[in-house]
């Protein structure tokens, strides 16, 4: 009832008098009945001295939700971010309307005495509030759904990859945005210092892939995510699920960091994005003794998609961009076209998205051996250079391409 036994709310009690707080915060999820019998409890003497007229401050009760709720609001800047935060306040809410308005108990009937009974009371009408707010805010935050799933068409007709910066809150990834792509977005030592997804175009020096990438940097991760985060910030992670590669951060530097590494995978499952290419970035070398540094590099250099990086100084970038481009090789398939010299946009596109491996200029056009995204291949798939089929020979091909059964019946074009 209390979520802890009576022993535990005593000690409570006594350390809140001790170090006179007003504000005691559970480090879990409280039902409504939960919040509502621990304040009881802890105000209980403000209760009976209520008629008396007592200068008590009243004790708050405030359980893991409503804490982050409120770092939240402290940080939300945008439209959509403070939509996406009111609307999960809301939902918050709407289980806990209690006690806000004893002064207006009833609404009296307008008739009189026999004619009306009493109108409904404050209580109802105070959910009905909520609830309509709750539904105007989702159409509002539906439309910002709609104006990112534009975004999201418009760089995908780029071709360019994507790639999605994902971990836990406080681990580094806005720092790293800022160092690949000098966006200057805010990174501060603070709990979800982000909270709207920011996408930079980014140039890549390197010379396997795609010369150039969007870089996507999006909301912290926590252990226990809320579910009304989870359903509030849906745009929001969605830029996660549609990216082409995810960049997981991790900050070494915090003695929990394996604990905080399979919190963010098992958020990045309960979206649906577990199974897309994930690259694991040791972020906060540089805050490592020398010795345990040294270790983790050696260890990262030991497995496939991994590397140990210092985002603020620029410590193991080079490294950095080596895994990533091999995670986007994976994206890219073989191609070997001869492309007409009237098609030189198709050739701009070739260099532009893909990893051009030969070229060769001969009397019907370009002949091009390269690396590119299935998009494009599907396009260039009209001047795909046919090698001899065997198997075609025999049914009747001869090594002019001419099908001499299908001639003979008349099918041949």
């Amino acid at each position: 009832r209390t979520y802890i036994g009576t022993g535990k709310v005593k000690e409570a009690q006594e350390l809140l008098e001790l170090k006179d707080c007003c504000t005691i915060v559970f480090d879990a999820e409280l039902t409504p009945g939960q919040q509502k019998a621990l304040e009881n409890a802890f105000n209980k003497k403000l209760i009976q001295d209520d008629f008396l007229g007592g200068q008590d401050s009243e004790i708050k009760v405030i359980d893991r939700t409503a804490l982050i709720l409120d770092i939240f609001a402290q940080h939300a800047r945008t439209r959509e971010g403070k939509l996406q935060v009111d609307l999960a306040l809301h939902e918050y809410r709407k289980p806990r309307l209690t006690r806000m308005w004893t002064h207006l108990e009833r609404q009296s009937g307008a008739g009189g005495v026999g004619l009306r009974g009493p109108g409904e009371s404050q209580l109802e009408i105070d959910k009905r509030l909520v609830r309509d707010r709750i539904i105007t805010l989702k159409k509002k935050i539906n439309q910002v759904q709609q104006q990112r799933a534009i975004h999201r068409k418009g760089r995908s007709r780029t071709g360019l990859p994507i790639l999605a910066l994902v971990g836990y809150t406080n681990a580094g990834k806005s720092t790293m945005l800022n160092y690949l792509t000098k966006a200057g977005v805010m990174a501060e030592s603070m709990l979800f210092a982000t909270l709207d997804p920011t996408t930079r175009k980014v140039k890549l020096p390197g010379h396997k892939t795609h010369p150039e990438v969007l870089l996507t940097d999006t909301v912290g991760f926590i252990q226990k995510l809320p579910t009304q985060l989870v359903a509030a910030f849906r745009a929001t992670l969605e830029e996660v699920r549609e990216a082409d590669v995810l960049v997981h951060v991790v900050d070494v530097s915090n003695p929990t960091w394996v604990k905080q590494e399979r919190s963010v995978r098992s958020v990045l499952a309960d979206i649906d994005a577990i199974d897309k290419p994930i690259v694991t970035v040791f972020n906060k070398v540089d805050l490592l003794d020398s010795l345990e540094a040294d270790y983790l590099r050696f260890e990262a250099a030991k497995h496939d998609k991994q590397v140990a990086v210092s985002s603020l100084h620029g410590d193991g970038m080079p490294e950095f961009v080596a895994v990533v481009e091999e995670a986007l090789l994976g994206l890219l398939v073989p191609i070997e076209a001869i492309v007409p010299y009237s098609n030189g946009e198709e050739m701009n596109m070739i260099h532009e998205m893909g990893n051009v491996e030969s070229l060769e200029y001969r009397a019907e056009g370009t002949h091009v051996v390269a690396l590119v995204p299935q998009s494009l291949a599907s396009r260039l798939e009209r001047y795909k250079v046919v090698k001899d089929d065997p198997l075609s020979l025999r049914n009747g091909e001869n090594e002019d391409g001419v099908d001499w059964v299908a001639l003979g019946r008349g099918r041949h074009k």
